[in-house]
């Protein structure tokens, strides 16, 4: 259980990492300067985060 539950985590953060480098890179496309380009990827981050615990907590009630 504790090894289904680490591998999650670790699933998600690496989920996570790959949409903050897609945030930063098509930042970077699209013109934006590296400070501008690290914060949307920052937010990215964020966000995906946020949604993945938000979904936990949802699937945490159901049960």
């Amino acid at each position: 259980m504790l090894a289904t539950i680490l591998l999650t985590i670790a699933l998600i953060l690496v989920i996570a990492l790959l949409v903050a480098a897609g945030a930063a890179k098509l930042a970077r496309l699209d013109g934006a300067s590296y400070p501008s380009a690290l914060t949307r990827a920052a937010i990215a981050f964020t966000a995906t985060l946020t949604l993945a615990a938000a979904l936990a907590t949802a699937l945490t009630a159901l049960r």
